[in-house]
């Protein structure tokens, strides 16, 4: 079996995301996604990996992946030769699903799960959508609703938390979800450059942790996202402040890769710390596991270097006894293969997911999602990633698509 085509697709409704495919001469097409500034990585496919991939077998995924990410720049972060890198290697191992009969899941290993409990990033269905956001470097208060925005649909959770987080809470404890992140200090982060929070703010972010501890108690886990985008200080603060909520993590409370700060908060609160979504392979992981600068190993498949990459830092992190939790807010095609992982990891603690999408935008794309029931996600059963894109998306008049083949 060869590689004789890659296919990629970026539509202006959804900016941030890029959809790759991968065809073969035995007629099995595998799928990837990656997700943020699509242009440059459709560039960086077209141009570099398609003279290196074409013609090569890809179930030789350990070798491909260690020949992308061998070139001599910008191949150790999260940049657009890692993202491509990643879309890349679950196409591959959804090619080898297919090729096999099997689903990735088994491929990797098999369940050690039956399904995860999720915990839903409340998120609403205008996150990604060009029409709802219009530029890539927006503060949050110019991309959150208001009250009185009208929703798309009944899981405007953005709009729920930050006016009514008791209701939301009720919302998903209703559905078995027992487990929610939301984001209420970004706003005063970016008022100071992440220098300072003064007591006015911190007491205006507190206000949604005692809304949900009021409606459901303590039947409700609340991960805490910071963004990176604070200074040492003020995420002392925030943590000794969040002390009486009982939360289960702090998220990225400094910038991801300033690992000896993150570490020294960890050792000041009692509180775990969460990271990285934003790290690139299992170098970066490792230090950031040495130093203990996080308690909770958070790792993207569409940023850290695609699913074998996933399954290696995950490896790390149980031979360290630190859980993982696999990020998606991002696709269908990653959320999917999350998924996947998901269920095979020991050490998983909690699959990301977003309510808003999996219910909406995401049947834009597939009509395959892994089902969410009683606030826990199984993977699905398809061979590969048990899914494809849907045919029209590759139709439409906003579509950039480039093919380079053999």
């Amino acid at each position: 079996m060869k590689i004789v085509a890659i296919e990629t697709v970026q539509i202006a409704e959804f900016p941030f995301l890029f959809w790759l495919r991968l065809y073969t001469d035995a007629g099995i097409v595998g799928t990837g996604e990656t997700f943020w500034a699509p242009g440059p990585v459709a560039s960086y496919i077209h141009d570099h990996v398609a003279s290196y991939l074409l013609g090569k077998d890809p179930r030789d995924i350990e070798l491909h992946d260690r020949t992308l990410a061998s070139v001599y720049v910008g191949a150790r972060d999260s940049g657009a030769e890692l993202r491509g890198n990643s879309a890349v290697n679950i196409a591959l191992w959804d090619i080898y699903g297919q090729a096999l009969g099997e689903p990735v899941w088994r491929l990797l290993g098999g369940r050690t799960h039956h399904s995860v409990p999720i915990y839903n990033t409340c998120a609403g269905y205008g996150h990604v959508r060009a029409t709802k956001r219009n530029a890539l470097f927006e503060r949050t208060e110019d991309w959150s609703l208001k009250p009185g925005d009208s929703a798309e649909g009944p899981y405007e959770d953005l709009l729920a938390w930050r006016y009514n987080a008791g209701e939301l809470a009720k919302s998903l404890f209703s559905e078995g979800i027992g487990a929610m992140k939301i984001w209420p200090f970004d706003i005063a982060a970016e008022a100071s450059n992440g220098t300072r929070l003064s007591l006015a703010d911190l007491d205006k972010a507190l206000a949604p942790f005692a809304k949900i501890r009021e409606a459901v108690g303590r039947e409700m886990e609340i991960m805490v996202e910071l963004h990176g985008l604070w200074t040492l200080p003020p995420a002392l603060r925030i943590a000794e402040a969040l002390k009486p909520y009982d939360v289960a993590w702090l998220e990225e409370p400094i910038r991801y890769n300033e690992l000896d700060a993150l570490a020294e908060l960890a050792r000041h609160t009692t509180i775990p710390i969460a990271a990285s979504e934003r790290l690139a392979t299992r170098q970066m992981f490792k230090q950031l596991i040495d130093r203990r600068g996080a308690s909770v190993i958070m790792i993207d498949l569409a940023w850290c270097g695609g699913l074998s990459e996933a399954r290696k830092i995950a490896n790390m992190a149980e031979a360290s006894e630190l859980p993982v939790t696999l990020h998606d807010c991002t696709g269908p095609v990653v959320y999917a293969a999350s998924c996947a992982l998901s269920a095979t990891l020991p050490n998983v603690n909690y699959q990301e997911a977003v309510r808003a999408y999996y219910t909406g935008w995401y049947r834009e794309i597939t009509d395959d999602i892994p089902v969410v029931t009683a606030g826990k996600v199984a993977p699905l059963e398809g061979p590969g990633l048990g899914l494809s894109l849907k045919p029209e998306l590759f139709r439409r008049s906003d579509a950039t698509v480039r093919k380079t083949a053999l």
